[in-house]
């Protein structure tokens, strides 16, 4: 088993986090064994059920699908009012600026003329 210190020093801890981990009395191999590691039967995911197979496992996956499809249908929708809107303030933009141009040449008209 390495020393404390060693292992701080693995771990980049620096000088006092190997002073910590030692006045602390971590033992850094034995929290390693409870870890879980991958191929390690301890860290199984959530979606166990599903891995397994099954009616339950087709289940949770029309469920997923499900799930999503709404999640992208509403995320369209969405873009799709997004996109509305900044045509209509675009369109309204236009709109103004069309009759600030006509108010300035209607501006330099009158300038003509006198």
């Amino acid at each position: 088993m390495a020393c404390p210190s060693v292992a701080a020093a693995r771990l980049g801890l620096g000088l006092w986090g190997a002073r910590t981990v030692q006045a602390r009395g971590y033992n850094l191999e034995y929290s390693r064994q409870f870890s879980s590691k991958a191929g390690d039967d301890m860290g199984r995911s959530a979606g166990a059920i599903r891995e397994a197979g099954g009616a339950f496992g087709q289940r949770e996956k029309a469920e997923e699908d499900r799930y999503f499809r709404e999640k992208s249908k509403e995320q369209l929708a969405s873009l799709r009012k997004h996109h509305q809107e900044e045509i209509m303030h675009h369109e309204k933009e236009i709109q103004r600026l069309q009759k600030e141009i006509e108010r300035h040449k209607n501006q330099m008209k009158k300038l003509k003329d006198d």
